[in-house]
């Protein structure tokens, strides 16, 4: 039996907390207060499975994915597989660029197999999964940067719209960068499709070679790093407006190519304040965004791509 983790209601006495070793998840959930309750007795027994179930794939699940990897026989393993397949043949990437999003996928998926609710979510560390039954909606905060939170917009997700993922990645977030955002948003389909998204869309928000930008290889910081020698972000400095924008472009250029795909249905992409959203392709009935490009960085952000075609 696990004995290392920490189950526990938070003070508010509504949401769920779980801790195992890296995996730190918040979950709530609405609906008639016995669901409620079998919902969360199910994410715990649940929960205290999963670390030690990752951890016998881990070797596999670290390892650069290609046509040729063996497919894991863990269920999130799998899950995590499948999130990365479609990216393994256009860079580098591992299935751990999934882990957040599956983890809270299969923690969800658990809650919504033993109970009835309206709504529901399992946060890992900004990578949500969630649950919305007809007539209901989730409001979902974009945060700039994670050591001092501060909300640049939100998205409104009702049962019609087809996102049940959401994530963000970033250079100042808890895992590795190639990229400088801020933060890189994504809603998908999934949590896991989500993760893997964000960390792919976050890695292009760059500017290669620039002197303010200091990089170092991801396992000189972590030796364990499934990242190797790939050079990860770990500081940047001031930026001008210019180079601002150029380095959103690049990463909403991406995000617009994984959407064409269908593989994301929209992405936020933020830099030192300036922020540039990728609206899907459709206008979907429970979709909303707020606090997107507030006037003097559009300004800033139009100067400067002016400025780029006069030289030009």
């Amino acid at each position: 039996m696990n004995t290392r983790a920490t189950i526990r209601l938070l003070p508010d006495g509504r949401r769920l907390y779980l801790n195992d070793g890296p995996i730190d998840l918040i979950v709530g959930a609405d609906g008639a207060s016995e669901e409620v309750a079998r919902a969360y007795q199910a994410a715990a027994s649940r929960f205290v499975t999963i670390l030690d179930e990752l951890c016998e794939e881990l070797s596999l699940l670290r390892t650069r994915a290609s046509n040729h990897s063996p497919f894991p026989k863990g269920h999130i393993a799998g899950r995590m597989s499948d999130a990365v397949s479609a990216y393994q043949e256009r860079c580098f990437i591992t299935p751990m660029a999934a882990v957040a999003g599956a983890v809270a996928e299969a923690v969800l998926a658990t809650m919504t197999e033993a109970a009835e609710l309206q709504r529901a979510y399992v946060n890992n560390g900004g990578d949500i999964a969630l649950h919305v039954s007809p007539g209901h909606s989730y409001a979902i905060g974009m945060i700039e940067r994670p050591e001092n939170p501060s909300l640049f917009g939100k998205f409104d997700i009702s049962f019609t719209l087809p996102v049940r993922g959401v994530a963000t990645s970033g250079w100042r977030g808890r895992s590795f960068s190639l990229g400088i955002a801020d933060a890189a948003t994504v809603l998908a389909a999934s949590a896991p499709a989500a993760d893997v998204a964000a960390t792919i869309v976050a890695n292009a928000v760059n500017l290669p070679d620039h002197p303010a930008i200091a990089r170092v290889p991801a396992r000189e910081v972590s030796p364990d790093s499934d990242l190797l020698d790939l050079p990860v972000t770990r500081a940047v400095g001031a930026l001008c407006a210019e180079e601002i924008f150029e380095a959103l472009k690049a990463g909403a250029t991406v995000a617009h190519e994984l959407q064409a795909k269908g593989w994301i249905h929209a992405a936020a992409v933020c830099l030192q304040g300036q922020v540039l959203l990728v609206d899907p392709p459709f206008d979907p009935i429970g979709l909303k965004s707020t606090g997107i490009l507030p006037p003097v960085v559009a300004r800033e952000v139009n100067n400067a791509q002016s400025q780029r075609r006069a030289r030009a």
